[in-house]
């Protein structure tokens, strides 16, 4: 049934290009798919050339430990002690073919069948399969509109002895939402609560993968030091622009409750889905790389213009703090509606109901600023024919 029913937001890009075939890709404004357009930081294609020049062969393409090798971890952890005054040990990484088999091992070690897992609309569609292929109940909290921030009185009323973790994506996809301090700590304090409560831990799993895209000064803040219970994973698709190469981290804090036996059991789960020993390659280079930084000057631009202009033309948009997206409300309410009508127009975006966000559409200005320019004035079209 998942294979049958393609993601709206994949069908939406395979048609910008059958439309480009027909009618020139400059004159399809397409804002569908969330594909880095910066290109990765210069050091990383050095840093390619230069393992490739250095390691034989068969060091180059074997297989490393089934957790990541210890170089790897190491890095990663040396960096984020760095950065956050942590003390993380290469022991509580986990390297990772990407966001989307770490989530599903940490959602399998989290939950047991029956049990439920919450996510904070708007939210990332796929985290209802990874759910529920772990065999969880996945419910939606409510967006918290139009500051999409938490709402706290319909999590806490969702907040069931059942309740086995809550997905917490920040920045957000698709709103562009960080989550303030004051906001997670306030997280925090419920689920500390709760899990007294309840007599189990209520972990979240933190799907941290435009952790660096944030602007105007702001920080994402570093969770697990917010609260313990907290399991990240990461990715560096987004922060080195290596969407397609697949490699990142889950991070289980040894503070956490039964740290160890779910540090085990992620493992575990990631081996029973065959997704060990993570491209040697690419754990290579990200010892050497994961210090970078991107540089957002080029999505900040397009965030301005794009948010600019389209409030000058009408619409009530969602100002991101992150990311690269921007949560847009639907003139006549029907998001589902005005994305066929853009279509009419070669414009592509995304309606906001698989986000569990009715009523809204994404823009992912990832795109160039020439696009965004020479679509402006198609949105005020757009907005004013449809009124």
């Amino acid at each position: 049934a998942l294979g049958a029913n393609r993601s709206c937001i994949r069908e939406l890009f395979e048609y910008g290009r059958q439309r480009a075939a027909v009618v020139g890709a400059e004159n399809v404004f397409d804002y569908s798919l969330g594909n880095p357009s910066i290109p990765s930081p210069p050091e990383v294609n050095e840093t390619i050339r230069q393992i490739l020049e250095d390691t034989d062969s068969l060091t180059l393409h074997g297989y490393t430990t089934a957790v990541g090798d210890l170089a790897t971890r190491k890095a990663i952890a040396d960096d984020l002690n760095a950065r956050y005054g942590t003390d993380i040990l290469p022991g509580e990484l986990f390297i990772g073919c990407g966001a989307a088999p770490e989530l599903c091992a940490v959602l399998k070690a989290v939950t047991t069948p029956g049990s439920k897992v919450l996510a904070l609309a708007p939210y990332f569609p796929e985290y209802k399969p990874f759910a529920e292929s772990a065999g969880a109940v996945f419910e939606v909290v409510p967006p918290d509109v139009p500051s999409f921030q938490i709402p706290f009185d319909a999590l806490e009323t969702l907040l069931t002895k059942d309740v086995n973790a809550i997905i917490v994506n920040s920045p957000n996809n698709p709103a562009g939402t960080v989550y303030t301090v004051d906001t997670l700590k306030k997280l925090s304090a419920l689920l500390t609560e709760k899990s007294a409560e309840f007599g189990h831990p209520i972990y979240i799993i933190a799907d941290e993968p435009y952790r660096e895209l944030c602007y105007d000064g702001i920080t994402a803040p570093f969770i697990p030091t917010i609260y313990q219970n907290t399991v990240v994973c990461y990715s560096y698709s987004k922060s080195l622009s290596l969407p397609g190469e697949r490699i990142g981290y889950i991070y289980v804090p040894r503070q956490a409750e039964n740290g160890e036996d779910l540090y085990l059991a992620v493992a575990g789960a990631a081996r029973a889905a065959g997704h060990v020993c993570a491209p040697s390659l690419w754990q290579k280079v990200i010892a050497r790389c994961t210090h970078l930084r991107p540089d957002l000057c080029a999505y900040d631009k397009n965030r301005r213009a794009l948010y600019d202009g389209l409030v000058a033309a009408g619409y009530e948009v969602a100002k991101p703090d992150g990311a690269f997206y921007l949560f847009v409300k639907a003139p006549g309410g029907d998001a589902n509606a005005f994305s066929e009508f853009a279509k009419t127009k070669d414009v592509l975006l995304v309606p906001g109901d698989g986000f569990g966000c009715p009523g809204w559409f994404r823009l992912c200005y990832c795109v160039s600023y020439d696009q965004i320019i020479r679509s402006l004035p198609v949105f005020a079209q757009m907005i004013q024919e449809y009124k």
